[in-house]
């Protein structure tokens, strides 16, 4: 009898995770019909990376590359800014590994490796020598791509960008997305039956104290977000950013690129004074400007900051005339 009750214990348990798998790629499918790759794809030392490519022809105006923080992708960019720096500016939107319509395989976890990967899809596009905006997650990408790429690299902008170290811990959600062991089992149940509201919620959470754009929700991905690889690729890139950091601060002295740091003096999601602050006085031409009241999202909050800051790159960088 106990051996029966267990077989069939171990058959529902059977049924009830193919289900769930089976629900997860349903969600998945839905994902990429709804949002597929909207750019072309560069192949990069065995990985796949999604660029979109927006404004002038190559040559023609200055090259901007921009990058996507955690839980992002290329969508975060195409709501408004993106097509309003393409007037200027020759702009070349890429997912992260792991993110959007990148690859997610071995060697996309440290932002070292990430800032090659996405250092050669630019150069394969034609920008061998871009100015370079990084946000959040992005910037510590951003400033990889600075410190260890030098020579393609014309100016630097970090906007709420992690850059410095920090004392509180990983955060249970992604502790437990990046175990080895509950990880695999936790991330299709969030891919079958996250509910939408819950993501809003949390979308309007990293806007907060400032509102989410009309449109936002609708036009963000971030059900491409919600997809096991993806989950699991931004949960371990997460897990690895604080040693990453630490091991990135004491070359900052060499930045030797035009720099414009933006920074909300409101933002909870990356403290400003514990990396904003500190990065504006290791680098030592960066010139730093905080946005009073200001939360994460600049580049949403305060569109015509964000821009300012690039154009002062883009100047400083000889991109641009003087105004």
């Amino acid at each position: 009898m106990g051996l029966k009750i267990t077989l069939s214990l171990l058959l529902v348990l059977a049924l009830g995770w193919a289900f769930v798998q089976h629900r997860a790629r349903a969600q998945e499918a839905a994902a990429m019909q709804a949002h597929p790759p909207r750019g072309q794809i560069v192949a990069v030392d065995g990985h796949n990376i999604h660029a979109v490519i927006m404004g002038p022809k190559t040559g023609a105006a200055p090259d901007l590359v921009l990058i996507h923080g955690a839980s992002g992708n290329f969508t975060d960019w195409t709501f408004r800014l993106g097509p309003e720096l393409a007037r200027n500016y020759r702009v070349i939107i890429l997912d992260r590994p792991g993110l959007g319509h990148s690859d997610g395989q071995d060697g996309g976890t440290s932002v070292v490796r990430q800032a090659a990967l996405l250092q050669g899809a630019a150069a394969q596009l034609g920008a061998e020598v871009p100015l370079v905006l990084g946000h959040s997650y992005g910037g510590a990408v951003a400033l990889a791509w600075a410190i260890n790429h030098p020579e393609n690299i014309s100016a630097l902008v970090a906007l709420s960008a992690a850059s410095h170290t920090w004392n509180s811990g990983l955060s249970a959600y992604y502790r437990l997305l990046s175990h080895p062991v509950a990880g695999p089992v936790v991330i299709p149940l969030i891919t079958a039956f996250v509910q939408e509201s819950r993501v809003e919620r949390a979308i309007a959470e990293v806007f907060q104290p400032d509102d989410v754009p009309t449109g936002y929700f609708e036009h963000f991905a971030a059900d491409l977000t919600l997809r096991r690889k993806s989950l699991r690729a931004n949960a371990l890139q997460r897990a690895n950013l604080l040693s990453e950091i630490r091991r990135m601060v004491p070359y900052y002295r060499d930045i030797a690129v035009p720099t414009e740091i933006l920074h909300g003096t409101a933002d909870t999601t990356v403290g400003v004074s514990i990396h904003s602050q500190p990065l504006a006085r290791a680098i030592r031409n960066a010139n730093l400007v905080l946005l009073p009241g200001t939360g994460h999202m600049p580049h949403h909050a305060e569109p015509e900051e964000t821009i300012a800051a690039i154009h002062r790159a883009a100047t400083r960088a000889g991109l641009r005339p003087a105004p």
